[in-house]
């Protein structure tokens, strides 16, 4: 992470899919501080992106979106949002991704938090420094504490101490950052369907009878992968996050506070407290 004061000039968000874009861009016109958002086609929504002062880039084009951040004064640079990771061949090469091509292939060749921070690398040596939403909107994370009426228990406790363990174990590996554990027991991991995919696979589990205990049983546990670069790819919640809990039948949702994306806090709140369920901040 850069703890250092942003940048005066206006801060450039690469917009891939989602809400998270554009909430980052709110707080930083909150702040009065200028975003300029450099929307990724096929992820970034074309509607809401109007709202901003915005241009288009193409996955892969490094030269374009070099020219872009130079041409908006744009020192500083955020990766924000949802975006399924692309093959090479569909990768649209121009002049300036041709020099920088042996480094985007090694880029590649890793996970995700590799491939971004990989690419970050690249930027980085030409002259942009990489922020994270801890720089450019704190507001938008998870604060340590219980955020809903309902706490977790004693066995839910449990629970979360085991998926922080299995998440810490599989870091390494850079495969997830999220576990479901019920009673003790390890019953999902994330893969490339993501958190909702993990969550309707313990809702299809619990439908076919594989997970015989009770609902409002176990907890969702997401954390950043140990050794990640915290500048990139943060574990996100939200409402959507509490209605897949919901159908998976847990009993709430525990995450690391200063490391975790919110989205919708106040909707997601109110809908886990409707539930039932509990949503709370862990100490990093």
């Amino acid at each position: 992470m850069t703890n250092a004061a942003l940048d005066p000039s206006p801060v450039g968000i690469v917009a891939a899919g989602g809400v998270m874009p554009f909430a980052v861009a709110d707080s930083l016109i909150a702040r009065g501080i200028h975003p300029v958002l450099f929307a990724l086609k096929g992820a970034c929504d074309p509607v809401r992106v109007t709202r901003f002062r915005h241009h288009w880039i193409s996955v892969g084009q490094v030269g374009r979106a070099v020219k872009l951040f130079r041409s908006e004064n744009c020192r500083d640079l955020v990766f924000i949002g949802t975006l399924v990771r692309p093959a090479l061949s569909e990768i649209r090469l121009d002049w300036g991704t041709l020099r920088v091509l042996a480094r985007l292939w090694a880029a590649f060749r890793g996970g995700d938090d590799h491939l971004l921070s990989g690419i970050g690398r690249i930027l980085e040596q030409d002259g942009f420094r990489m922020v994270g939403i801890k720089d450019v909107a704190p507001d938008l994370l998870v604060p340590e504490g219980c955020l809903t009426r309902k706490a977790p228990d004693e066995r839910a406790a449990a629970d979360i101490a085991r998926g922080r363990d299995v998440l810490r174990a599989l870091s390494p590996f850079d495969i997830g950052q999220a576990a479901v554990v019920i009673d003790g027991h390890v019953v999902g991991v994330e893969d490339i369907e993501g958190t909702d995919g993990l969550l309707a696979r313990v809702a299809r589990l619990r439908d076919e009878g594989r997970i015989r205990a009770k609902a409002a049983r176990g907890v969702l546990v997401k954390a950043p992968k140990s050794g990640q670069d915290l500048r990139f790819d943060l574990p996100t919640i939200g409402p959507r996050t509490v209605e897949g809990t919901i159908k998976a039948g847990l009993a709430g949702i525990a995450v690391v506070a200063g490391n975790t994306i919110v989205v919708e806090p106040q909707a997601m709140i109110e809908a886990a407290d409707a539930a039932g369920l509990f949503v709370t901040g862990l100490p990093a």
